[in-house]
């Protein structure tokens, strides 16, 4: 038999299991926070990637949003110059192998070429220390809104009126006044046009991030793959053709591999971090940091990147996020739209499953 506890012990003992069960009450309230289940009302992935549904209807298998798109492979040939402010590995000189992906916007996986004026690309830096880089840029300078709660309500705006299969105008305009922050974005929307291909078309960041020197100092960054390719090639987005892009970028790799340069911006101090409406002044350091080569591409079905999250926030030891809140609401959303789009492949007839992803 043990011996009795003395009132002291027992104390100590209901004071240990008191400060446990707080830290699980508080973990518990804080996860349920995040979840959305304790703020029935607050912003979460899951809304956030419904409302893309509402906007564009389901496609079993597919990204929620830049779902219609290709795969492309290559490498990131670096040329050192980017080593003084970032630790990252691939910023070393030498080559480090990419697997990515070129998009258009929207849900719809079978869309026209032509839909949109955007297009996209996303890149996996795979380093030699096994650490990722994941970056997804859009062929435009801003964003349309700061916040994630404004792009929730932008996609709302946006939603097909049932009735005539369109956004009701009144509905979007209604947003827009109420958001002057979107100027420069409908600024630079009523002269942006469809482009011919991928290949000729620069891509920015948007997002503020951070590049962290092997000694700790901080540098905010954006960048922008900058294309080497101007010419709309020949033939490229002919009338009646709605799948052009793929084509056009098939044609080009036959004559050899694509390439863009990377350019990283440096902020001066004050420049806004937090705001992707924002653009920085044109006076900003610019450095090239090495050449991205893309010398394959197959179709997203069968190839590497059709199993890849682009998660902005995989970031190698030498860059970190920066303050935007659109951040942690993009890697939100893209996992959420992953697990769904992952889950529908398995259960599709005859698809082979999805592959595990692999997380650096």
């Amino acid at each position: 038999m043990h011996a009795p506890s003395s009132p002291n012990s027992q104390a100590r003992r209901i004071g240990s299991w008191t400060l446990i069960a707080t830290a699980v009450a508080v973990a518990a309230v804080s996860f349920g926070y995040v979840g959305g289940w304790l703020a029935p009302h607050r912003l979460t992935p899951e809304k956030l990637v419904d409302q893309l549904q509402d906007n564009a209807g389901t496609f079993a298998g597919y990204r929620r949003n830049h779902a219609k798109g290709v795969c492309v492979s290559g490498y990131f040939d670096s040329n050192g110059q980017a080593q003084a402010y970032s630790a990252a590995q691939l910023f070393a000189p030498g080559r480090t192998p990419v697997v990515g992906r070129f998009a258009i916007p929207g849900g719809n996986p079978y869309a026209p070429d032509s839909s949109a004026p955007i297009r996209s690309m996303a890149l996996r830096f795979t380093q030699a220390n096994g650490q990722q880089w994941r970056t997804g840029m859009n062929s435009m300078p801003v964003f349309p809104v700061a916040t994630p709660q404004a792009f929730y309500e932008q996609l709302q705006a946006q939603q097909p009126d049932p009735a005539t299969g369109k956004p009701d105008p009144a509905k979007v305009a209604a947003f827009f006044a109420a958001h002057p922050e979107t100027a420069a974005f409908r600024a630079w929307a009523k002269t942006a046009k469809p482009s011919a291909s991928f290949a000729t078309e620069s891509y920015w960041s948007l997002n503020a991030f951070v590049f962290v020197d092997a000694q700790g100092k901080r540098q905010p960054v954006r960048w922008r793959m900058a294309a080497d390719t101007a010419d709309a090639g020949d033939g490229a987005g002919k009338a009646g053709d709605a799948n052009y892009l793929a084509a056009d970028l098939s044609q080009r790799l036959t004559q050899g591999p694509l390439r863009w340069h990377l350019q990283v911006t440096l902020a001066n101090p004050g420049d806004p971090t937090n705001d992707a409406t924002k653009t920085w002044p044109d006076d900003r350091r610019t450095i090239d940091a090495g050449t991205l080569v893309l010398d394959a591409t197959t179709p997203q079905e069968s190839g590497a990147c059709r199993d890849i999250n682009y998660d902005p926030l995989v970031l190698p030891a030498g860059i970190t996020a920066s303050d935007d809140p659109l951040l942690p609401a993009r890697s939100a959303a893209y996992a959420d739209s992953y697990l769904r789009r992952t889950s529908e492949e398995a259960h599709l007839p005859g698809a082979a499953a999805p592959q595990p992803e692999k997380q650096p």
